[in-house]
């Protein structure tokens, strides 16, 4: 298990609303950054910043050589071949999309024989799933739309869980992409990634993972999933905002298409065309966001400094402690497994429905006492539709979340439908 890493993160040292401790609940959406990721990114700043693969000069090595260091310390993460398969973007929505308008400008004719396997038309399908968040979702459903291919999706059941029933029928011979959550942003549940990889194989399908919710909270494995794309933000692994990564096989990314052009991602150009340098540089046109990437490379050696095993283990105490107190609270409804709070494929987060209270209001009770969650759909509407609700609550984990900070939600959430007059 983890010690208590709140003195590692400085902004939770602060007060909130007349003075009250801050309980920061709100790591789902944006987490917290340790001394380790400010200072790596201050220090390359005031001593090393320059500009990246574009001089000759000393500040343009040592700036290049952070930002390639960083590069390699992701890779180390996520357990990829080879720092070259990770390619920097300015967040997970925008690696996605890296992939969906790759496989469009293929699609196009772009590429050519070399990226023939990436193209779609009409007759071919998109599988997503239910529990998509937007950014895995939007791209796929435009993707459909210009190129004729048909979007299907999985399912989900009554406990939040993805129908692998499905599988075997969603996912044909139709098939070329199946892009899907490693773990819901809003029932916390794991998926069987081994399951979606194995049927897509079957049939010959592209599939692209999206790992926002896993690479911060669990050990993952890229070589060991076996998906052919991942993509994940810096925001969400303790790191800073504006910078993201897509980790893909090298294979597919030296013949997928760019979607973005300009200088950095060439090698020769004429007025008449343009070639394009191997993965992970044709991908990487313009200024990079080099101080950023510094900061995730740090905030990626922090946590392989804490082991992501342990991680995972503290937060899966935490999601115990979460769930069981949510489900001893009346009134209050949790999106996703209820059966068994402390079951291994549940993240440490509780999406919660307060009776006769709008989510909005409900946040608003827990931030006069300091406590911040997320409220709203969590950019997964289909989702919340499917458990016939516009919007819910949501408490999710890190790991410098206490136990007490648990408990202090769960008390907290208790008081919030006698605030309002909501009968028992």
């Amino acid at each position: 298990m983890l010690p208590d890493l709140r003195g590692d993160f400085p902004l939770l040292a602060r007060t909130v609303r007349n003075g009250k401790p801050l309980t920061y609940l709100d790591s789902g959406a944006t987490s917290q950054r340790p001394y380790a990721v400010l200072d790596a990114m201050e220090s390359f700043e005031r001593e090393h910043f320059g500009a990246v693969a574009r001089g000759a000069h000393l500040l343009a090595e040592e700036a290049t050589e952070a930002f390639e260091a960083a590069r390699a310390s992701v890779a180390r993460l996520v357990n990829a071949a080879s720092p070259d398969e990770v390619v920097w973007t300015e967040n997970a929505t925008a690696a996605i999309n890296l992939v969906a308008n790759g496989i469009g400008n293929a699609s196009a004719g772009q590429g050519g024989s070399e990226s023939a396997r990436f193209r779609l038309g009409e007759g071919d399908s998109i599988v997503v799933t239910q529990a998509e968040h937007h950014a895995n979702l939007i791209p796929w459903q435009q993707l459909a739309a210009r190129t004729g291919a048909t979007l299907r999706w999985i399912e989900l059941d009554d406990d939040g869980r993805l129908r692998l029933d499905q599988l075997a029928t969603v996912i044909d011979g139709t098939t070329k992409v199946v892009a899907f959550t490693h773990a819901s942003n809003v029932t916390g549940v794991v998926t069987d990634v081994s399951a979606f990889v194995a049927r897509a194989r079957e049939v010959g399908a592209l599939t692209v993972l999206d790992a926002c919710q896993s690479v911060p909270h669990l050990p993952v494995d890229v070589q060991t999933l076996g998906v052919d794309f991942a993509a994940f933000s810096g925001h969400k692994m303790l790191g800073p905002t504006g910078v993201g990564a897509l980790w893909g096989r090298k294979e597919l990314l030296d013949v997928l298409p760019p979607s973005v052009f300009g200088g950095g991602a060439i090698q020769i150009v004429t007025l008449e065309k343009t070639t394009w340098h191997p993965a992970p540089t044709r991908f990487e046109a313009g200024t990079q966001p080099v101080t950023q990437a510094v900061g995730m490379g740090a905030a990626a050696e922090y946590l392989l400094g804490l082991g992501m095993a342990d991680v995972a283990a503290h937060e899966r105490r935490l999601a115990q402690i979460l769930r069981e107190g949510v489900s001893g609270v009346p009134g209050v409804r949790l999106i996703g497994p209820v059966g068994d709070p402390g079951a291994d494929d549940v993240l440490g987060l509780a999406s919660v429905v307060v009776d006769g209270v709008h989510p909005h209001d409900v946040g608003q009770v827990l931030d006069d006492q300091g406590i911040e969650v997320r409220v709203g759909h969590h950019c997964a509407q289909p989702l919340h539709q499917r458990f016939s609700v516009a919007g819910s609550t949501r408490a999710s984990a890190h790991v410098y979340t206490t136990e007490d900070d648990a408990a202090r939600f769960v008390e907290a959430l208790a008081s919030v439908r006698e605030f309002f007059g909501v009968p028992a």
